[in-house]
């Protein structure tokens, strides 16, 4: 039976059925506007509606834009408030009647592009960084996730990261793609200088247009698009879910998944 992978942006929440041994959609994504104002409730009927669309799954993976652990959503910095502590995998789990695992959005789509993506069978530290409404992070050693790493909130130029070099700083502040991408660049380079991975894959909804500013980018670490794109999120989710085994949160993935 398929499991049912959505995933909640910023702007969006979308799910599909996966095929979790090929990662890959089973049926065309379906998407809803994330509610404004983003509160529990309300994002909770949209997941709802989005799940209500598809049939034949026992099981559901859900990315949160957030901290996640066992299930209870810790942070919420570009959500409502009202997420702070909330048991969101009991209630998305109440809402659908089915299981259901909850992870954060970026170590969701990280977990994607390690099973089935740019960061298949690589070894050492892969680091996946999401460049959207604010910057996600994923880190896996040996094709193993290290949960909720919050690398988006690095000091930056005086401020926190991703209110200088996410996608939306770049809309907000109208940056051209040269001006973002040294944003991005100093961004990289000091990621590089804590961490010392072996692979960047950056992914996030600017990743479809990779070819205007990655080539810009000049650091010391290889880095390269993620494949998966949208889909990551969605794909990720499912994945976690069936290897959860009705465990609230996420469980490591290794590289070694089929393909």
């Amino acid at each position: 039976m398929a499991i049912l992978g959505i995933d909640i942006g910023g702007s969006g929440v979308k799910g599909a059925p996966v095929d979790t041994a090929r990662g890959e959609l089973l049926e065309e994504r379906f998407r809803v506007p994330t509610p404004q104002p983003s509160d529990v409730g309300s994002v909770v009927e949209a997941v709802a509606e989005v799940a209500a669309k598809f049939t034949g799954y026992d099981r559901v993976g859900i990315t949160f834009p957030g901290v996640v652990v066992d299930g209870v959503t810790r942070t919420a910095a570009n959500v409502d408030k009202s997420w702070l502590d909330a048991p969101a995998a009991r209630l998305f789990s109440e809402r659908l009647s089915v299981p259901v695992s909850v992870l954060n959005d970026a170590d969701a789509a990280g977990v994607a592009e390690v099973a089935f993506g740019a960061g298949h069978d690589q070894r050492g530290l892969t680091m996946m960084l999401t460049f959207g409404t604010g910057i996600g992070s994923a880190l896996f050693l040996d094709g193993t996730l290290i949960p909720n790493t919050e690398f988006g909130h690095l000091e930056l130029d005086g401020k926190d990261a991703e209110l200088r070099a996410s996608d939306r700083a770049r809309e907000q502040e109208d940056l051209s793609w040269e001006k973002w991408a040294g944003r991005v660049q100093d961004y990289l380079r000091h990621v590089e200088m804590l961490l010392s991975p072996r692979l960047f894959i950056v992914g996030g909804g600017v990743s479809k247009k990779a070819d205007k500013w990655l080539p810009l980018i000049e650091v010391r670490t290889p880095i390269v698009p993620a494949t998966l794109l949208n889909n990551a999120g969605i794909i990720g989710a499912a994945v976690t879910a069936g290897q959860a085994h009705g465990h609230p949160g996420g469980f490591p993935v290794d590289a070694d998944q089929p393909s």
